[in-house]
């Protein structure tokens, strides 16, 4: 059998080092060999020489005391089977371990094929996943090489630690900005102005496109012509009356932004969606509204899906060097607070927040009876900061009309 070949062929230092690790892992071989390639894995690491089968069985046997007489008699014969193989020279090997990852990744790639027939998987990245990571001929693609950590490279960073500034002045003064890689969470409730607050930090005047970013925002809670009225309302520094009255003068305003806005429907798309539009948009601002609805409920516990969706968020913001900003709503027990905090957030308490660089909490004054509702007066809490370390509340004024916010 080759995979007893293998077995005894690794028992020989050299080839063992040659050998070792992912060009040779423990999947290529079924279980019961698994149990003693797991054996002399451990031999290995502690002794700097060849290992005879005598050794190798007598080590095997002590670290499976348990075995049946059955079982016991059973290794006794692969024992002996193996050490009637011949070890095999390196070109050798590397054929035989060719065919053996062949196999594997034959059987890998039709068992996701059975996922595709049956609708468990609705993506193609886990098959794209597999085939990187084999060369031509089955063998391991695996290339090591440090990231660069020049000087100059190291420099550039600390000028690129805030890419992108905020636009709001009182924000920029507590956290300039947010660059590549940084995953950010903006919660608040219902009709707070969530979408006006990434529209205005993204195309009034100052903002991210200003400043040349690539921005997508990706909807799937409100309509996403509902949303994409917010940003023209924003640029064009009208309401929509002055709009539907001037519509040359907002048409010029608003033009210029839609080379760098892309904003997208995507009800009922998910994480994985969101990595594939950033590995083949390579945008540098990435909105989810509403970041918790890109979920797959995996648990009963919204808290555990969310978490494992905001870690999937935080990766592919480092992976592909962009800002994600996810918005949440905050429960009903921040109704009618100006004072919220990071345990009002809906769904996941702690568990999508742990992964956040930066957590804004929006806020507004509570409704007055017979008075107007549309106080202009916001609230920004800052109640996770790894940017700067700074926590606490700056305030702002939303103009309802425009979407526009300012301090």
């Amino acid at each position: 059998m080759i995979e007893l070949a293998l077995i005894r062929s690794l028992m020989q230092r050299d080839f063992y080092e040659d050998h070792k690790g992912s060009k040779c892992p423990d999947k290529l071989f079924s279980k019961d060999i698994r149990k003693i390639k797991n054996t002399l894995d451990e031999t290995m690491s502690k002794h700097e020489r060849d290992v005879s089968i005598t050794e190798l069985q007598a080590l095997f046997f002590a670290n499976n005391g348990t075995l049946t007489s059955a079982n016991k008699s059973s290794f006794e014969v692969i024992f002996s089977k193996i050490a009637k193989e011949e070890a095999m020279n390196n070109e050798i090997a590397k054929e035989v371990l060719s065919k053996l990852f062949q196999q594997m990744v034959g059987e890998e790639v039709a068992n996701l094929g059975f996922d595709y027939v049956n609708g468990t998987k609705n993506n193609l990245e886990p098959l794209r996943s597999i085939l990187d990571q084999y060369q031509d001929d089955f063998t391991p693609s695996f290339k090591f090489e440090g990231d660069d950590i020049s000087f100059d490279t190291l420099v550039d960073h600390l000028n690129l630690k805030f890419q992108w500034k905020f636009n709001i002045p009182s924000l920029r003064r507590r956290v300039e900005g947010l660059s590549g890689g940084h995953f950010v969470i903006v919660g608040a409730r219902p009709n707070t102005g969530k979408t006006s607050f990434h529209a205005s930090l993204i195309a009034s005047e100052g903002g991210f496109i200003d400043q040349g970013a690539r921005c997508v925002v990706l909807c799937n809670e409100e309509a996403y012509k509902r949303v994409g009225l917010r940003y023209l309302y924003c640029k064009s520094k009208m309401s929509s009356d002055q709009v539907l009255e001037n519509r040359s003068v907002a048409l010029k305003r608003y033009e210029p932004i839609k080379q760098l806005l892309s904003i997208k429907d995507a009800t009922d798309k998910n994480m994985d969606y969101v990595e594939q539009l950033a590995k083949s948009v390579n945008p540098d601002i990435i909105i989810l509204d509403m970041g918790d609805k890109f979920a797959t409920a995996g648990s009963e516990r919204s808290d555990i899906y969310l978490k494992e969706a905001a870690i999937h968020a935080r990766n592919i913001a480092k992976k592909y060097d962009c800002v994600i900003i996810w918005m949440s709503q905050l429960s009903a027990e921040a109704e009618g607070k100006i004072n919220v905090n990071q345990s009002m957030l809906e769904g996941s308490k702690t568990g999508k927040a742990a992964e956040a660089d930066l957590m804004l909490l929006l806020s507004k004054n509570p409704d007055i009876e017979g008075q107007d509702s549309n106080d202009p007066q916001r609230h920004i809490r800052l109640a996770k900061n790894k940017l700067t370390g700074w926590h606490g509340t700056v305030h702002v004024e939303l103009d309802v009309e425009t979407g526009r916010y300012s301090a």
